[in-house]
């Protein structure tokens, strides 16, 4: 009763986007059905999880939980479920720190590693004003303002 509690008070926090509220519930709800040894609800308490830890933007947990799901959906038979817990998964890539470029990432690691406008455009074979207008996206995407505070988050993400 405890774990079907936890999981309907979950994914009822989770539609009214209560994160707060959803994600512990969710979390308790999945331990109580792996204690009990009940395969299937736990996998679909994963799924509500996942959905939970997306909109959170942890999609890393997020793939971790929806890769759970399938194996046990696909261990326990459930092929319409394993299903749509591969879609899900496949929709949930790799993101970017911070939802930057891949030539933006690019951008930050040599502002990072101390290069000059002219230095990062020299090495990467572009105009300075690209370089600017890079940095001018990366500022907006992070809420930065500075090379400084740019700096500081490539080191707190690992892209320095």
């Amino acid at each position: 009763m405890h774990a079907s509690s936890a999981g309907a008070c979950g994914a009822v926090a989770f539609a009214a986007r209560d994160l707060d509220r959803a994600l512990p519930r969710l979390r308790r709800a999945l331990t109580l059905w792996l204690e009990l040894r009940v395969p299937y609800e736990a996998a679909q308490v994963r799924m509500t999880l996942a959905a939970a830890d997306r909109a959170a933007g942890d999609d890393e947990g997020a793939r971790m939980e929806l890769r759970a799901a399938e194996q046990t959906f696909r261990r326990l038979g459930a092929v319409p479920e394993a299903r749509r817990a591969a879609a899900l998964l496949a929709d949930v890539r790799p993101g970017r720190p911070g939802g930057l470029t891949e030539r933006e990432i690019q951008v930050l690691r040599l502002v990072a590693a101390g290069r000059t406008n002219r230095a990062v455009a020299a090495e990467l074979v572009i105009s300075e004003h690209t370089v600017a207008r890079h940095l001018n996206n990366i500022f907006a995407k992070l809420d930065v303002s500075s090379r400084a505070a740019a700096t500081a988050y490539a080191f707190r993400h690992g892209l320095a």
